[in-house]
């Protein structure tokens, strides 16, 4: 296999290099029970958002501080609970809704007709479930829960007519479609030019920056609640394959995967690897 990686002695993560804001320490998330019926609860989140870790992170802050600054509320939403392996929106399903993750993790993907799938991105808390929901009623996505996951559901009409009123919401919400762009163009490299190892210690090394902005890294380790089956789906590779890399980059002390958790041990090498050697 093409950057086999070799053992070599294992150093402190730098995660300045990784140009993550800050480490607040928080336990990883745990994949949750997944047999229970899909929850929808309706009503005002403020005090759920409150007590939101990456509250500053997304589009929820926005709405408070321009809220604050009128002295009335803007926008109303409602808080759903779904449990692991639910759908939560359909790509060819039409809804008046935007989707804001709060809390675990999601992943978004486009299927084809025989079952194959391609994972465009995971989602984690703050990220909005599709961008194109924004100004469209069809998302052009499916978005499944992968642990038990709260979000959020806003009115795209009125989130919209706030959006074009008040020049900072409409900052945040560009941030996230950006962002969305970003990880489409890099996925698009990576399964065109890059190779296996590389495109594992690039997913890797995106959710470690990721959840670091989220304050979810803690003691160099982070939640790892992917199957291999969901690693080959976003890397365009076989769980056979995903099982090989994995394992050779434990071998080589690179990362230690235990208990839904993944520490990365050896960071400099193991970006070496994600940069192409």
């Amino acid at each position: 296999m093409k950057n086999q990686p070799t053992h070599v002695q294992s150093a402190p993560i730098d995660f300045d290099n990784l140009n993550v804001a800050a480490l607040v320490p928080s336990q990883p998330t745990e994949a949750l029970p997944e047999e229970n019926a899909l929850l929808d609860i309706p009503r005002h989140a403020s005090s759920v958002c409150m007590n939101c870790p990456i509250y500053e992170l997304n589009l929820c802050a926005g709405l408070r501080k321009e809220e604050t600054h009128l002295g009335r509320s803007l926008l109303d939403s409602s808080t759903h609970t779904a449990p692991a392996k639910r759908t939560i929106c359909h790509p060819r399903e039409t809804s008046e809704f935007v989707q804001v993750i709060c809390r675990g993790w999601a992943a978004a993907s486009i299927g084809l007709p025989d079952g194959r799938r391609q994972i465009l991105s995971f989602l984690l808390p703050g990220d909005i479930a599709s961008t194109a929901s924004l100004f469209e009623p069809l998302p052009g996505r499916m978005v499944e829960s992968i642990t038990e996951v709260t979000y959020r559901k806003f009115d795209r009409g009125e989130l919209l007519n706030i959006m074009l009123r008040h020049p900072e919401l409409f900052k945040r919400l560009s941030r996230s479609w950006i962002e969305e762009r970003a990880l489409a163009d890099q996925l698009a490299i990576d399964l065109g030019r890059r190779t296996a190892d590389e495109r594992i210690a690039r997913q890797i090394l995106s959710l470690a920056e990721r959840l670091g902005r989220r304050g979810m890294v803690r003691d160099q380790s982070m939640a790892f609640p992917l199957r291999q089956r969901q690693i080959a789906d976003a890397t365009g590779l076989t769980p056979v394959h995903v099982n090989k890399v994995l394992g050779n980059f434990q071998r080589a002390n690179l990362i230690k995967i235990e208990k839904r958790s993944l520490t990365i041990v050896n960071f400099e090498v193991l970006k070496r690897i994600a940069e192409c050697q």
